[in-house]
């Protein structure tokens, strides 16, 4: 078994030391580290993905995976950043005000990140007006909110509004997701989509930025 396919096997089983590993021996072998990103954990985390989708994998399962592929990306993030490898997009995401909740935000960030994103990660209990400066910084792409609770889902509403008075929110796209939200609750209060979980996030981002999936190989679950 070559390398890349050892590291999507450790990526989808969420051994995060065996991913790492394998990403080690991938460039000690003179791999280039961009396919170790489109060959190896991308397609993975896509499998894992899919598997949560159809009800074979659950949170827990998602979440090693997700955590598995951060310990790869942080070691070739180096490289990457040296050959002038530019991220598909920059993400700036939290947990809204009055919520402290962070388990989803954390795998849509893990999810984001091993998909190719520069990711912000902005924290829990943001105020809108941290996510306005992030967004008037200019170079975030999209603002993703996120909300478990149903008495902080307002705070969304009020930081797109927020967007939209500081003249930032056509600069960005924002995104909405947590356990209490809806697609038809996402375009009530103006935000540009909704995801219902975090594979489908990194879906959405891809489409509503126009980016391409990158190119991998077929994956299959070993035990």
């Amino acid at each position: 078994m070559d390398r890349l396919s050892v590291l999507r096997d450790a990526v989808l089983n969420g051994d995060a030391a065996a991913a790492v590993a394998a990403a080690r021996q991938a460039m000690a072998d003179g791999t280039d580290p961009l396919a170790i990103v489109t060959q190896g954990f991308t397609p993975a985390l896509k499998e894992a993905g899919r598997l949560f989708e159809e009800g074979e994998y659950f949170v827990p399962e998602l979440l090693v995976s997700a955590r598995a592929s951060q310990a790869v990306f942080e070691i070739i993030r180096p490289l990457l950043q040296r050959r002038g490898v530019r991220p598909a997009g920059r993400i700036a995401l939290g947990t809204v005000r009055g919520d402290v909740h962070d388990i989803g935000k954390n795998l849509v960030a893990a999810m984001l990140e091993g998909g190719g994103f520069a990711v912000d990660d902005l924290g829990v209990d943001v105020p809108p007006e941290r996510f306005v400066a992030a967004a008037a910084a200019g170079q975030v792409d999209v603002v993703a909110l996120s909300a478990l609770l149903t008495t902080t889902m307002p705070a969304m509403q009020a930081t797109i509004e927020a967007l939209r008075a500081a003249g930032v929110r056509d600069r960005v796209k924002v995104i909405v997701g947590g356990a209490p939200l809806s697609a038809s609750h996402a375009s009530a209060i103006g935000a540009d989509g909704y995801s219902e979980n975090a594979a489908a996030a990194v879906a959405l981002v891809r489409r509503l930025l126009g980016t391409p999936e990158p190119a991998g190989s077929p994956v299959e679950v070993t035990s």
